[in-house]
């Protein structure tokens, strides 16, 4: 790591989060980022188009009203209990600065987000980390703070990542009945592709935060857009944070192109069902193969084989040019998160893998 005397003290002791690779590569099956495998929707192509054909000399809506007006319609909530952003990592950044810089830890499971340790480290924020359950489940009546001590607040992540578990809504109501005096951020980053949505929990928990994104069932990770729906006190905090970092996060093209997605019901339906079908066939012949698979309410599979090591694995994919991701943290470190991708994708994977496998 270099340095220089001209850093901020924080700068030299961040940890940054590590992306998935983009590479450059020509007749790649690349299932390592979680994108959709199906672009987006036709009407989204035709508003970014409209939008670049007018106005991108004057800025965009800050408040960017119609995205949100169509997001809320969609939830059944208030524009005013929406919030929007530059991706959903933005929102998370903004939530984590908003409401859990406080004078006690910060309470998460082991297994998930890694971006959600690194926004401690980059907020001074400390953390609570409670190991996930047995089968990598989390438990959420473990996720308190150390005995008898206060806690800033709870993330977690419903599915989660990179296990792709999904929790019953009981279960969050659960934990948000157990913290009433605390924030719950709940991170629906893959909630669209079989998991329980906490959004109708709003109206009845003033502690919820429930953030989304566009990049995966709406086919959008390169538009970068992002959301978070509660109640009005949290969506001013949020607000707040903003318009003190940048008052228009949201570009022309980003809010039209948002905006068509929201109204095409139709194709999001279509190719959600479209991933789901894909995943349940694709952890079948994985368990055909030798694989252990988690149960996925994501647009990935979590798999481990008991005869061969992972990163082995994940190399000699990659030899084949296939990109799978591989985690060194111990307790994951022989399972690959897998993308869901087309059929073909899915094919040329699974022929890949019968011949590292023999």
């Amino acid at each position: 790591m270099t340095s220089s005397p001209f850093w901020s003290p924080v700068v030299g002791g961040l940890v940054p989060y590590v992306p998935g690779e983009q590479p450059k590569l020509a007749n790649l099956t690349k299932l390592n980022t979680n994108e959709n495998p199906y672009p987006p929707s036709p009407k989204v192509v035709a508003a970014i188009q409209a939008a670049a054909e007018q106005g991108l000399q004057l800025y965009p809506d800050p408040e960017s009203v119609a995205l949100r007006g169509a997001i809320a319609r969609q939830y059944g909530l208030q524009p005013d209990q929406v919030f929007v952003a530059n991706s959903s990592d933005e929102v998370l950044a903004h939530a984590f600065f908003a409401l859990f810089q406080q004078a006690a830890p910060l309470v998460l499971p082991d297994v998930t987000y890694s971006f959600y340790q690194v926004y401690c480290g980059l907020y001074g924020i400390p953390m609570h980390v409670v190991p996930l359950a047995d089968g990598l489940r989390v438990d959420v009546e473990t996720l308190v703070g150390p005995a008898g001590s206060e806690i800033a607040g709870v993330v977690v992540a419903n599915p989660n990542a990179p296990t792709g578990i999904g929790l019953p809504l009981a279960q969050i109501e659960r934990l948000l009945q157990m913290h009433p005096q605390h924030a719950v951020l709940v991170d629906e980053a893959y909630v669209d592709f079989g998991g329980e949505s906490a959004v109708g929990l709003i109206a009845r928990y003033p502690n919820l935060l429930v953030t989304q994104t566009l990049s995966k069932s709406r086919s959008l990770a390169g538009l970068r857009v992002g959301l978070a729906c509660g109640q009005r006190p949290l969506i001013e905090a949020l607000e707040r944070v903003k318009n003190s970092f940048n008052s228009y996060p949201l570009g022309r093209l980003a809010q039209a192109g948002a905006l068509a997605a929201f109204e095409d019901q139709a194709y999001f339906a279509q190719t959600c069902a479209a991933v789901v079908h894909s995943r349940e066939g694709l952890a079948l012949q994985l368990e055909d193969m030798g694989f252990e698979v988690l149960p996925s309410q994501a647009n990935f599979v979590f798999a481990r084989h008991p005869q061969r090591d992972a990163a082995e694995l994940a190399a000699e994919l990659r030899k084949r040019a296939v990109l799978v991701r591989h985690f060194k943290q111990a307790r994951i470190a022989q399972y690959l998160r897998i993308s869901v991708g087309t059929p073909a994708q899915c094919d040329s994977l699974l022929q890949a893998l019968a011949q590292i496998l023999g």
